[in-house]
């Protein structure tokens, strides 16, 4: 199997400069134990205080916020900042159980997914299978939940700190069927010409050179035209995949589209531009889940100011 190997513990991982990542990791692995619906409360108690203490991050997702909705008049723009802060208390513990969560507490979740029938479809055509969804706060552990179902694979970008590398990338690979590494194209192409489904988000500002300035709301916004070339090279399929939390503790509701017909085309940047319509329209049935607190619109075409 293609991908990234387990990672190996080495002793290095035992420097007391690390100390601190492995208290993190601690904690997150006794949050992690807590029953499902008190990991929720939790969330929201740590939501509301994030939603008071100020931050440089409320002034991004103000920003975003304000260039996606102009149609909201301020008031109901900041009722849309804060409820999205208040989504980040639930976001911490959703990564916490998405990565360490016992088996049995993830098969406790309510989860629904609707669709699969498009991804059974393309497989019996011998296809692999781009997932194309958005950073939304639930992403780790809707990426798990939906792990249950079908054999995905994951495009990750490596951490800095070492400790949480070895971690995450461990708990990602015992419900994964591999994860690769965001420069390796070469395994990510074997992999979907071998008729594997690759969930992927391409929708964070990358600072890549191999990027196309296109439409994200309205905005300009420098988005990787990586879906496009995995999807050439491969002939695989681009199927959008959404996910969002169900109110009071019900869970969450999985979504697979119809694939993206004509993708890839022979423009690159059309092709991304349709990418992002399709994860805008994701964000507008839950916008309070969606992370606006990432300088989503940070590189600017040549001449234009900066927005941050």
């Amino acid at each position: 199997m293609p991908g990234t190997p387990r990672p190996v513990f080495t002793r290095s991982l035992l420097s007391p400069r690390l100390w601190p990542a492995w208290i993190g990791v601690g904690v997150m692995k006794l949050i992690a134990m807590l029953p499902y619906g008190m990991l929720m409360g939790i969330g929201r108690v740590l939501g509301a205080i994030i939603e008071r203490v100020p931050s440089p991050r409320r002034e991004v997702a103000a920003i975003n916020v304000g260039l996606c909705f102009p149609e909201l008049d301020a008031k109901a723009q900041t009722e849309l900042v804060d409820a999205h802060l208040r989504d980040i208390g639930m976001m911490l513990m959703e990564f916490a159980l998405g990565w360490m969560g016992s088996d049995r507490a993830i098969a406790r979740i309510p989860v629904t997914v609707e669709g699969l029938e498009h991804l059974e479809a393309a497989h019996a055509q011998g296809r692999g299978v781009l997932l194309v969804g958005g950073h939304f706060s639930h992403l780790e552990l809707c990426a798990r939940l939906v792990s249950q179902r079908i054999r995905i694979a994951g495009m990750y970008r490596r951490m800095d700190n070492p400790v949480f590398e070895w971690t995450v990338l461990r708990a990602r690979l015992g419900y994964a069927r591999a994860m690769f590494d965001k420069d390796d194209i070469r395994g990510t192409v074997k992999y979907l010409r071998n008729g594997g489904t690759l969930w992927y988000a391409p929708d964070q500002d990358m600072r890549s050179k191999d990027n196309a300035f296109v439409p994200f709301f309205g905005v300009t916004a420098a988005t990787i035209k990586a879906t496009h070339h995995l999807a050439r090279m491969s002939q695989s399929l681009v199927i959008p995949f959404f996910h969002r939390r169900l109110p009071d503790n019900k869970g969450y509701a999985l979504r697979l589209g119809a694939p993206l017909e004509n993708l890839p085309s022979d423009d690159a940047d059309a092709d991304t531009a349709r990418v992002n319509l399709a994860i805008e329209q994701m964000v507008r049935e839950a916008p309070e889940q969606y992370l606006w607190v990432h300088k989503r619109f940070k590189t600017r075409p040549e001449g234009q100011p900066q927005i941050y």
